[in-house]
C-alpha cells in the first residue's frame, strides 16, 4: 500500500483527494493533507478522516508517508519538491513541474540524489482516445507527419483569478501557455517529436493580470513537420474546447471534447476492421465521476513505485514541455523565432519570486 500526502488543498487538490481519500485508486491510500490555510486543510481532512497540517516539515515528518502529491502554486513546486525528496518522499507534482528550467533541473538532481521517483502530472497522456491515437502512431499508420494543432478555448473570467493572489502572476503562475493548456502542448510534443523552433505572440484580452490569457504559436518539428498552438481563457461565456489534431500522409485524427477526451475524427487511408471498434467503443472515456485521466495516471504511478518500473512522464520528461514553454515566452518578449535548446533571456516566467 503506497501511502499518500497532499501538499496544497486548493482548486485541483479535489480531484487527488477524491481519487486517494475514496480509495478510488488500488493500492494507494490518503493519509494527511496540508495547506497554510487552515480552513482549506481542515475541510479536506474531516472529509476523509485523515490527519491535517500547516506547513510542509510536519507534514514530511510524519514517518507513515510514502509519496507526496505537490498541489501547491506553480512557483512553489520546486521547493516543496525539493523538501518531499531530501525528507525520503516520492514526488507527484502537478503541471507544470516548474516555471524555471533550473528550478526543474534542482528537482531532477534532489530526487536521484535521495533515490526517489518524480512523477509529473500529465494525466491527458491516459484519456482512452488519446492512448488509441497514440497506439495508431506507434503502428505507423499516419505514416509522415504533416501538422499537429491544439485548440484551448476555455473560460476563466477574473473571479477565477481573484480567487488565490498567485494566479495570473509571473512569479507563482504564468498564464494560459504555462498553466490550462500545458497538458496540450505536451501532447504536441509527445506526438511530433522534438521541437526545432517557435514564434509565438501573447495578449492580456479580458481579465486584469500580469500574464496573458491569450496566445498563439507556430512550431518546427525536427521531423519537418510543422505545429500551431491556440489557446485563450478569453471565451466568453463558456469553455469550448481542449482539442488536439494529428494530419499525416496516411490519416487524420482529431481528438476534442473539453480535455482531450472524444474523437472527433478518425480516418486513415489503410482502413482496418479495428477503426469500427475504436470509433464505436473507445472514442470517449469511460463515464467516471472521479475523473478517468487522473485515476488511470495515479495507477500508473502505484505500478511505477510497487514495481520499480519506469514512469511514463518523470522529470526529464516534464522538463520537456517546460523548455518548449519557457521558449515560447521568450518569443513573445522578442517578437523573433526561438530556437530550442535555448537559455532564457527574456521570459518573465518565474520571475519576481
Amino acid at each position: 500500500m503506497i501511502r499518500f500526502g497532499l501538499l496544497g488543498c486548493g482548486r485541483i487538490a479535489k480531484r487527488h483527494s477524491d481519487l486517494l481519500g475514496r480509495n478510488q485508486i488500488a493500492g494507494a491510500k490518503l493519509v494527511a493533507v496540508c495547506d497554510t490555510d487552515r480552513a482549506r486543510a481542515d475541510a479536506v481532512a474531516t472529509k476523509f478522516g485523515v490527519f491535517s497540517h500547516y506547513n510542509a516539515e510536519d507534514l514530511l515528518s510524519r514517518v507513515d508517508i510514502d509519496a507526496v502529491a505537490v498541489l501547491t502554486p506553480s512557483g512553489l513546486h520546486p521547493k516543496h519538491a525539493i523538501a518531499c525528496a531530501r525528507a525520503g518522499k516520492h514526488v507527484v507534482v502537478e503541471k507544470p513541474m516548474a516555471l524555471r528550467l533550473q528550478d526543474a533541473d534542482d528537482m531532477i538532481r534532489a530526487c536521484d540524489e535521495a533515490g526517489v521517483k518524480l512523477f509529473v502530472v500529465k494525466q491527458n497522456r491516459f484519456n482512452v482516445p488519446i492512448l488509441k491515437a497514440r497506439d495508431a502512431l506507434d503502428a505507423g499508420r499516419f505514416g509522415k507527419l504533416v501538422l499537429g494543432t491544439v485548440r484551448v478555448r476555455w473560460c476563466r473570467d477574473q473571479a477565477y483569478y481573484d480567487q488565490d493572489a498567485w494566479r495570473g502572476t509571473w512569479a507563482y503562475d504564468g498564464g494560459v501557455l504555462t498553466n490550462q493548456a500545458s497538458h496540450h502542448i505536451d501532447m504536441l510534443e509527445w506526438f511530433f517529436g522534438d521541437v526545432v523552433s517557435v514564434h509565438a505572440r501573447g495578449i492580456t484580452a479580458l481579465v486584469n493580470t500580469e500574464t496573458e490569457d491569450t496566445a498563439v504559436a507556430t512550431l518546427k518539428f525536427r521531423s519537418g513537420a510543422l505545429g500551431i498552438i491556440e489557446a485563450t481563457t478569453a471565451a466568453r461565456p463558456v469553455d469550448l474546447e481542449g482539442s488536439l489534431s494529428i494530419l499525416g500522409e496516411g490519416g487524420v485524427v482529431e481528438v476534442g471534447g473539453f480535455a482531450m477526451n472524444q474523437i472527433r475524427h478518425w480516418r486513415f487511408k489503410a482502413e482496418l476492421p479495428a477503426d469500427r471498434e475504436v470509433i464505436e467503443r473507445f472514442s470517449v472515456n469511460p463515464p467516471n465521476v472521479y475523473g478517468f485521466g487522473h485515476q488511470a495516471y495515479y495507477q500508473h504511478v502505484v505500478e511505477c513505485l510497487s514495481n520499480r518500473r519506469a514512469a511514463l512522464v518523470d522529470g526529464l520528461e516534464g522538463r520537456k514541455s517546460l523548455e518548449l514553454i519557457s521558449a515560447l515566452y521568450e518569443s513573445i518578449e522578442t517578437g523573433e523565432e526561438v530556437a530550442l535548446r535555448f537559455m532564457p533571456r527574456r521570459s518573465r516566467l518565474g520571475v519576481g519570486m
